[in-house]
Order: structure tokens, then sequence, then C-alpha cells
């Protein structure tokens, strides 16, 4: 009989998963333990970095993650991106070591009290198995259970001295992660949009994730009807150059409803009903407007103020609408206007920035993005054309973005990513700079640095606020961080030398960063309330 180490290593080869993201501690090593030489292990400098790293490369790579963390603090400095990928949707199976069954009864050093409870509600499945034979078959079906829609993280809490333990290996079995729509409501959905005069589609995440994005773009096309991206879509939702295209909502309740207004039959496609951070009146659920909801997500779906949602995977409900649909014939609506090119000044404009930024990246390049002040700037400058070409988070928490690329960049090593991050959000984890050298990845970082948190500083503008401390950033130092960490790095200062360096940083056959000093002038996010 085997060990339960050699029943999950053997369970991790057999799916396929055998590079771990960790940060190893005393309660890890009976697992770590002479290592197989088959197995990739990533080290992350700490542990919201490990789980971070995890998430973009499962979201990438569209397979779970098998991340490994220390016991009760190492989990805790974890949870902010484990709450981070709940939002995602990101398939992680997260074990952490927990001390010898012995010493628990008396609170022994590194013991984790309810383990399993620690991570909740954050977290799909959780659990410490109540015996050491149990534990290859609870990550087994902790792995099931991450991926069956909607995605998410699991979490497997494993006393040090399981490991040795006999076990039974777990059986293999399939459980499909997809479910089908009710057929009843899809048609009612079509026979909706056949009949109204000017639809519009509100597109998410979700599409991307399953892989649905050409038979979305097929869709909407029969219907002939406007697209927009759904508020902090945290990946590509559409193709932002297609003739369909009419750009992004904000998450404002009123800009929502002016933006859905003209309208008499609303879809919404793979997004929440809608994700919204300001208060306001949203008139649109109170007007007797339509609204069909297609999502697997059973939770988005129940929380969801008004409309009627469709649940089931997108991989076969976006097939099912178009079937049911009549042919349509509409007038294409109106082409969006272009977007002014923006000029270059001293201090740079971050508008220029990032238009320069979008010309020097190679054409398959992935953007992994977290400067939230300049999203509107950069959803202006770097239109996204191409399914998996961008990824950012959906939960709002900083210390996410340089992780999550340097996971892309492990699960896409044959492509350039580009990690776009704001000087405040790089302090959360600028240690992942060092793992993206330590395995020589082709990420190239580009830091907007405008002396603090400018989305604190345009949220104040809108709330009507002033005088706030502890949102003005001066003294750091990017060049100086990331030489320390080995990664090649300059300070651009004067647009002059913009472009060399972009350039540069985008060719280059490891990581590099480049700091670039931007106006610090406040952008909009959101009007006053």
């Amino acid at each position: 009989m085997p060990t339960v180490r050699q029943a999950v290593l053997e369970l991790l080869r057999s799916l396929g998963s055998t590079t771990v993201f960790g940060n190893p501690g005393s309660t890890e090593m009976p697992f770590l333990d002479r290592f197989p030489g088959d197995f990739r292990y990533v080290l992350g400098l700490q542990e919201a970095c490990v789980v971070g790293m995890a998430d973009g490369y499962a979201r990438a790579s569209g397979t779970p993650a098998f991340v490994n963390l220390h016991s009760a603090a190492g989990v805790g400095h974890a949870l902010g991106n484990v709450f981070t990928a709940q939002r995602n949707q990101a398939p992680l199976v997260i074990t952490a070591g927990q001390q010898v069954r012995a010493l628990l009864p008396n609170q022994p050093f590194l013991g984790a009290t309810e383990a399993a409870n620690f991570p909740k509600p954050y977290v799909k499945f959780s659990i410490e198995p109540a015996r050491a034979e149990d534990v290859a078959a609870a990550i087994a079906q902790a792995f099931r259970i991450a991926q069956r829609r909607p995605c998410g993280p699991v979490f497997v809490s494993i006393p040090a001295d399981d490991w040795g333990r006999p076990c039974e290996a777990p059986i293999p079995r399939i459980l499909s992660p997809d479910v089908a729509p009710d057929p009843a409501l899809i048609a009612e959905a079509a026979q909706a949009l056949a009949v109204s005069k000017n639809p519009v589609l509100v597109v998410g995440p979700e599409v991307d994730q399953e892989g649905m994005g050409p038979a979305l773009v097929t869709l909407a096309e029969a219907i002939g009807a406007p697209v927009l991206t759904s508020p902090f879509a945290s990946r590509i939702a559409f193709p932002e150059d297609h003739p369909l295209f009419a750009g992004f909502l904000a998450a404002a309740p009123q800009a929502v409803s002016d933006a859905l207004a003209p309208h008499d039959c609303v879809l919404v496609v793979g997004a929440p009903v809608f994700t919204f951070h300001v208060a306001g009146e949203a008139a649109i659920f109170r007007s007797g407007t339509p609204i069909f909801h297609l999502t697997a997500d059973g939770d988005t779906a129940a929380s969801a103020p008004a409309g009627t949602s469709i649940l089931g995977s997108l991989r076969f409900a976006i097939p099912a609408l178009q079937a049911a649909l009549p042919e349509m014939h509409r007038a294409a609506p109106a082409p969006r206007a272009p977007t002014p090119l923006p000029q270059p000044a001293d201090p740079i404009p971050a508008a220029y920035l990032l238009h320069r930024l979008h010309l020097a990246m190679p054409e398959d390049a992935i953007l992994v993005e977290e400067a939230p002040s300049h999203r509107p700037a950069m959803q202006a400058q770097m239109p996204r054309t191409r399914w998996g070409s961008f990824f950012t988070m959906a939960s709002g928490g900083l210390g996410y973005g340089l992780p999550a690329a340097v996971g892309v960049a492990l699960a896409k090593p044959d492509q350039r990513v580009v990690c776009l991050i704001g000087d405040g959000s790089m302090m959360y984890a600028p240690q992942a700079l060092w793992t993206a050298v330590q395995h020589g990845l082709r990420l190239t970082t580009v830091v907007i640095n405008n002396g603090g948190y400018g989305a604190m500083r345009s949220i104040g503008q809108a709330m009507q606020v002033r005088d706030i401390p502890g949102i003005d950033l001066p003294g750091l130092d990017f060049v100086r961080i990331a030489e320390g960490m080995g990664c090649p790095a300059i300070r651009i200062t004067h647009p002059d030398a913009l472009d060399a360096a972009l350039r540069e940083a985008c060719r280059a056959e490891g990581p590099m960063l480049v700091e670039v000093v931007v106006d610090a002038a406040v952008p909009t996010l959101y009007h006053k309330a």
C-alpha cells in the first residue's frame, strides 16, 4: 500500500499538475522530502505572492494550479489573494501544513486552530481530513470541486505526520465541470431578442474563461447589437477592435443606467448584473426593460437585482441561444468615435506612456494590469483584441498583478508578458520579481509612478473629501528595488527616452523593469456623487 505522499504525487502526475507553487515551512517538509525530479517547485518569497502566481498560472493555462502553503500564519499571509482568486474564479487547489496530530489538543507551536475554517468563505471547499488515510481522496475531491463551474480555490489542511501513513490511492474518476441551461428560458430570451428593436449585449470575463470568445462574436453578429464590457471585467470580454464593440461600463449605477437606457432588451453574458463601486440609483432595474443573464455562477445569478438569470455553462448556453434565434437583420450600430492620440509632454502624461507601450509590445503579448487609476486610459490606448491577452483582478485587492504576471509567464513561456502596475500596487508584492529572475521569464514590468495612490485621489474627488492622509508615496526607487533582486531596470522621467526603454524591455530575454514617472494629475474614474 502506498504512503499518503506517494498516492498524492501519483495523483498529481495523473492530473498533469506537476508544478507546485509554494513557500516551505517545517510542517510541509514531509511532503517536500526528496522532491521528485519530474516536478517543478516554484518558490514565492511570501505566501500572497505564491497564491497570486498560482492564480495567474491557472487562468492563463486553463488548468488547476497546486499550491502548498505554510501552516496558520502562512495561510493568513495568503488570504488577500485567496479572496482575489475566488473573485477571479481561478481554480486553485491550496494545501497547507498542520502540526502533527498528537500535538493538536495542546495548542502547539505552528498549530492551526480550526484550520479548515480559516480561509472560509473564500474557498469553495475546505477540509482537514479526519484520518491520514483520507488525505489523498480529499485532494482528489478538491481538484474536482475547483474545476466545477464557477471555478475557484479550494483548501486542504494536512497534518505533517500524515504524509508517511499508508493509504489506498484514490480511484480515478471524471466529473464534468459544465451544466446545461434551461431550454425554455433560452427560448424566452431568444424571443425577446427577436422582437426587440434596439437590444444591447453586456459581456464579461466568463466568456474568455470558458474559451467561448469566437462563439460569442458569432452570437453578437447574429443579433446585430452593440456590445459593452461589464464593469471591472478581469479578462477580455469582446475584441475591442470589432465594429460592434461599444466600450466599457463604469462601476456606477447611474452610469450603467444611462448607457443601457436607450435599449429595449439587455443580454448579459458571463458577467454579474452589475458590479458597482459607488452608490446611486440604477433606474434600469425598475424600468421594465427585459434583462436576460447567462452565467454559470449561481451566487452571481441570485444576487442580481433584476432580470431573468439562466444558469448554465456558456459552452452550452451560447450555442443554444444562437440556435434558438431567428434570422435578424438590424442596421449596424454607429461606430465608436476614434480615440485621440495623446501627445508627449513633460511630465509624461500617463495616456502617452500607455499609447507608446502598446506600440512597443509584440503582437502576441499578454497584458496583466494592476494600475486602477489608469484603467480608463489603458482601455482607450491599449485595446485588447485577442482572446487570452488580458488579465487583471476582479476583487480590487492590491498585491495581485505582479505575482499573477509571473504565473502567466510560467504558463506561457513563449509569449511576452507585460505587467502594467502602479507604484502603490508594486509595493504590495515586489518580491515576485525575484521568482521571475530565477526562472528567466520573459516578463516586462512597467511601473507607472505618479507618487501615490491615484485611485484614492480620484475616488476622493468623486466623494468630495479632501486632506486624506496616507495617499502620497514619496521616496520610492523601483530601479534599486528591482536590481536588488537581480532584475535589470531603468527609470524614465522624460518622453524622449521612453520609446527606447520600452522597446528594450519588451525584447529582453529575461525580466526587465521600467519605472516611468508620470504626471500626477488625478484621473476621473467616477463623476461626483
